[in-house]
């Protein structure tokens, strides 16, 4: 302690780590593949991969032409810098200099506030970063649920996601109809005895997280993820106890902590979110008009994003925003998306030229 003031930055941040693990819905799943220790952003190259071609026993160029190997740059940058304090009078608790108590409230301020915050954000950029955004033109029931379950789980592994390390997350309500499905009773022989304990392992080799409805975005049915599609760097920069600073008879606590989540390009297919259809926009029609390129959406409103070298524009640090028409890129790959401000984004649509 030195002029009045605990720093539980070292000796606390264990405690809130492990209640933070032990309270958080989102924290098993998070991606920890990059570091950003000491940085704010870190940038993620993925290499692009060419077809096969025939192999020819005469001739030049027996492996095909050779094209210029690409790749895909995506930068991450850190941007939700949290903070929160407050008082605990010396008249209101006195118990060694309020630091049991202080204790206790940081511990507290972490449980209730800020895990809370930090999953509904974590769930809310997974959401809108999907690599695969199913538009459900209805609502889950207790009759289709499963089904609903199963599609995406044959749609992942069709992207070629790995099965280990899926979990699925499901809104409390949604939950409940799982729960009571007859064809989760089928498939699952562990299905009673699930539904008298009022919980659920997995389905389809996904580990299943309920959640709190008010934690999913609104028209969010459900979303899979596997853990090595995000990053999800997590830091607890400050945890002060300030003890009789001026004008305070007793403590001030203040904490702080930094945090975000990614979803890389190169694994994006390892997220998957089921949404109301009208949320998603539409895809962009990609034009070629007298040696000019068009981009247009049928969404009122949405911005296009659009790559001439290949790249995924939802991730890719070439992307541009659509201005109007451009000229053809010849021999390139135009790439667009569509996305309405606080909704889902499109398909993306390609055309080579």
């Amino acid at each position: 302690m030195a002029n009045g003031i605990v720093n539980f930055a070292g000796a606390f941040t264990p405690k809130v780590a492990e209640s933070f693990h032990k309270e958080s819905v989102t924290d098993s799943a998070r991606g920890t593949g990059f570091s950003f220790s000491g940085v704010r952003s870190v940038k993620v190259m993925s290499v692009d991969t060419v077809p096969l071609n025939d192999y020819q026993r005469s001739g030049t160029n027996r492996y095909g032409t050779p094209p210029e190997l690409g790749d895909t740059v995506q930068e991450l940058v850190m941007g939700d810098d949290k903070a929160f304090t407050f008082t605990i009078d010396k008249g209101n608790q006195a118990d060694q200099l309020n630091l049991k108590g202080a204790t206790k409230a940081m511990r507290r301020q972490i449980e209730q506030v800020v895990v809370p915050y930090v999953d509904k954000y974590r769930l809310g950029h997974w959401a809108l970063q999907a690599g695969y955004v199913h538009a459900a033109e209805r609502a889950p029931d207790k009759d289709s649920i499963v089904a609903d379950i199963f599609e995406a789980g044959c749609q992942m592994d069709n992207d070629l996601v790995p099965a280990a390390g899926r979990t699925l997350f499901i809104p409390n309500s949604y939950y409940k109809m799982l729960l009571l499905s007859p064809d989760f009773l089928g498939v699952d022989k562990l299905g009673e005895k699930h539904l008298t304990k009022g919980e659920m392992g997995e389905i389809d080799g996904m580990s299943v997280k309920r959640v709190p409805d008010s934690y999913f975005p609104s028209g969010v049915y459900y979303l899979i993820k596997h853990k090595d599609a995000t990053v999800d760097p997590m830091k607890l920069n400050e945890a002060n106890i300030h003890q009789d600073p001026p004008g305070i008879s007793g403590n001030l606590l203040e904490g702080r902590f930094y945090h975000d989540a990614f979803v890389l390009g190169a694994k994006a297919k390892g997220v998957y979110v089921s949404v109301k259809a009208e949320l998603v926009a539409a895809m962009p029609k990609i034009m070629e008009v007298n040696g000019n390129v068009t981009l247009s959406s049928d969404t009122a409103g949405a911005v296009i994003r659009y790559t001439t070298d290949g790249s995924d524009p939802r991730y890719s640090g070439s992307a541009k925003v659509y201005a109007g028409a451009f000229a053809k890129p010849a021999g390139q790959l135009v790439r667009a998306v569509a996305r309405k401000d606080g909704e889902y984004a499109s398909p993306v649509s390609e055309m080579q030229f």
